[in-house]
Formats: C-alpha cells, sequence, structure tokens
C-alpha cells in the first residue's frame, strides 16, 4: 500500500503551491500531497487542504465552475479539513464581501474590518488590509484546546493578510483569537473541521507545527 494522501484543493484562486510545498514538509515523508485538480483526487484522499487567496465571490465562483464543490461538502462531513485564510471564510455562511453566500459548514458570517479613524497603541492608524504578524490566543473548550495546537505556545505569532474577519454565531466553534482593533475569530473549527484566519504556510515554525499536527490529528 502507498503512502496516504493529502489534497490541496485547487480552484485557481488559492495560494496552493506555497500551501503544499508548507504541507509536503510538515509531512516528513509519511504522506503524498497532491494538488487536486478533480473532483476524484478529492474523493481518494484522505485529508483535505482548501486554500483561499482574492475577492470572496470569485473564490466561490472558481469552486463551483472547478466542478469540486460538491467534492469538498462530501469532504467536510468525513475528512479532517483545514481551511486557510479565504479557504476559512469561505467555510461560513456568507460574507459582507459582495453579499456572498458561502458553504454553511460553520454557521457565522464574515465582516469587514471598521477600523477607520481607530489608533494602535503606538499612535499610528490601524490598516486594512491587517498585514503581518499578529498574536493568537488559543481559546480552550472543555478545559483543553484545539488537537491541532498540540505543542504550539499560546500566543505564538502567525501571519495574516485580510481585510475581512469571521464571526461564528457559536463561541463553541471559535478555536483561536487575535486582536487588531478588536477581538475576533482567527480560527475555527467544528468536528472534522479547523481552520485559520492567517496563514501557516507564511509562519514559519509554528506553521509547520500546525500543518503536522492536522496531519497527525484524529477527529
Amino acid at each position: 500500500m502507498g503512502k496516504p494522501v493529502v489534497a490541496v484543493v485547487d480552484y485557481e484562486m488559492g495560494n496552493l503551491r506555497s500551501v503544499a510545498q508548507a504541507v509536503l514538509h510538515a509531512a516528513d515523508g509519511q504522506w503524498d500531497v497532491v494538488i487536486a485538480h478533480q473532483p476524484e483526487q478529492i474523493q481518494q484522499a484522505e485529508r483535505v487542504v482548501l486554500p483561499g487567496q482574492g475577492a470572496m465571490r470569485d473564490c466561490m465562483q472558481h469552486l463551483r465552475d472547478s466542478g469540486m464543490m460538491q467534492a469538498v461538502l462530501e469532504a467536510a462531513t468525513s475528512k479532517p479539513l483545514f481551511g486557510v485564510c479565504v479557504g476559512m471564510q469561505m467555510l461560513l455562511d456568507c460574507s459582507e464581501e459582495g453579499n456572498t453566500p458561502s458553504l454553511g459548514l460553520i454557521p457565522g458570517e464574515v465582516r469587514r474590518f471598521q477600523l477607520e479613524g481607530k489608533t494602535q497603541a503606538d499612535g499610528s492608524r490601524f490598516k486594512v488590509p491587517q498585514m503581518g504578524w499578529n498574536q493568537v490566543r488559543q481559546v480552550p473548550h472543555g478545559g483543553a484546546v484545539h488537537p491541532v495546537w498540540a505543542g504550539i505556545p499560546d500566543n505564538s505569532y502567525f501571519y495574516f493578510v485580510h481585510s475581512f474577519y469571521a464571526r461564528p454565531q457559536s463561541a463553541a466553534h471559535c478555536a483561536g483569537e487575535a486582536d487588531y482593533g478588536g477581538v475576533f475569530a482567527a480560527a475555527i473549527a467544528r468536528d472534522n473541521i479547523f481552520a485559520a484566519q492567517f496563514h501557516p504556510e507564511k509562519s514559519a515554525e509554528h506553521g509547520l507545527a500546525l500543518y503536522r499536527n492536522f496531519l497527525h490529528w484524529n477527529p
């Protein structure tokens, strides 16, 4: 038997090459990493990574046009799935960005940062998009943080590039928080789904550790 497969979904909107390279590095030779162009590649994989970059409406349109949306929805019911950046936002019900309906896998919505006139501690104005490193506080539920955080220190720094943020309907689905002019959900999770607003593939060793934990996670 061959190695288990993790599929990185290619619908022409994600920074999938850097994501795939980071997952491959985190796999330590124990997984095959496939850039999935066809629904069958998602169906045959043991785990799925859904990256995303760009405008939400375009991402959803490309996912539908690629013919892979149904395969992603089916995978989300039974396989470990990791959403990244807009790939995380797509998991919720809808987005303010273009009033776009999304996949509806986690109840909630995506909102735009409203930071006009607000200043940071050093007196500088908040800029939108948030672009750069920010700390993430791991949110415990039932006395424990999510298993994908294993071995990663709380309040570690991760790299963000985004103008919109996720607001899950239930606090139980928030797995990590960051603060940028106000606290927002930096990671969300439900059952076999984990997703991050930040870019693990751009977040050095802690980002690789997150991908590595995802590959070992058994929800």
